[in-house]
């Protein structure tokens, strides 16, 4: 072992003793610069003492600037994926296909996580570690895809915080979950899995909320919504306001499904689906 090398893994695993003794496991450059100058570590060897320990398996890189403590120091069970996606992106929820899993609306378990947030769609590209990267707006992290779904400041609501472990993250509740399904699909299974969603939540679905949360997302949401209550038989003064809502001409009901159909005049609603909807 180098003197350098010797040095950095002396200093590098007082810094990661103090991180876990302290409940830390994850962290950023600046939540451990104050650490640094107390256990004899300048600020200037900091980077390099971090990418020595990454090297020899102390530390995981999550991204540029931010890092995880390896579940072998803290001795504790591994870094849950809802855990790291919170950490990637500031703000974010656990969101899409995700959370339609989490509140027990489909069986099927994504491949990727999903994630809601206002921020740039994707942490930027780490050059320096091949097993991050990108891939269109995705995250990969030990084989892992993240996927970062953006929208604007006045669209993020409808979160709930939950436990992982001992650790606290946002998800987006089951009312807004379905609400994102409608919109897009595509990060939901297909459309035929979010009605099978609805038809789960159908008993236990806050009306006035969900009818709310569409109007405050846009039209055809709202339309799309009011059109699967209607043929849910469900029968609420919550759906008045849906029904109400100006729409410019007739929106799909499956977004990315084809231009054809039956158009229902009632909700504005394209009825682009083949065969019966609900059975």
């Amino acid at each position: 072992m180098t003197r350098n090398n010797y040095f950095y893994t002396g200093s590098g695993v007082e810094l990661v003793r103090r991180l876990a003794s302290e409940g830390i496991r994850i962290f950023t450059l600046d939540q451990v610069r104050n650490i640094t100058s107390e256990i004899g570590l300048s600020q200037g060897y900091l980077r390099q003492a971090l990418h020595h320990l990454t090297k020899t398996g102390w530390v995981v890189r999550l991204r540029k600037g931010l890092y995880a403590l390896s579940s072998s120091v803290t001795g504790g069970a591994p870094l849950h994926e809802f855990e790291i996606a919170a950490a990637l992106v500031e703000p974010a929820a656990i969101s899409h296909w995700t959370a339609m899993h989490y509140h027990g609306l489909t069986e099927q378990a994504p491949r990727k996580i999903f994630i809601l947030t206002t921020t740039e769609a994707a942490p930027p590209q780490d050059r320096s570690d091949g097993n991050n990267r990108n891939a269109g707006n995705s995250y990969i992290i030990a084989g892992v895809p993240y996927q970062f779904i953006q929208v604007k400041p006045e669209r993020f609501f409808g979160v709930q915080m939950i436990w992982v472990g001992e650790t606290r993250v946002n998800i987006t509740n089951m009312e807004r979950t379905l609400l994102d399904c409608l919109s897009k699909p595509k990060y939901c299974g297909d459309f035929s899995e979010v009605l099978g969603a609805f038809q789960t939540a159908s008993a236990i679905l806050n009306l006035e909320q969900i009818a709310d949360y569409a109007l405050r997302l846009d039209a055809a949401t709202a339309k799309r919504l009011g059109w699967i209550l209607d043929s849910l038989d469900i029968n609420s003064q919550s759906l008045e306001p849906l029904l109400n809502m100006p729409s410019k001409g007739y929106r799909k009901l499956d977004p990315t499904g084809p231009g054809s159909g039956r158009c229902n005049k009632r909700w504005m609603i394209q009825e682009n689906l083949p065969g019966s909807i609900f059975s």
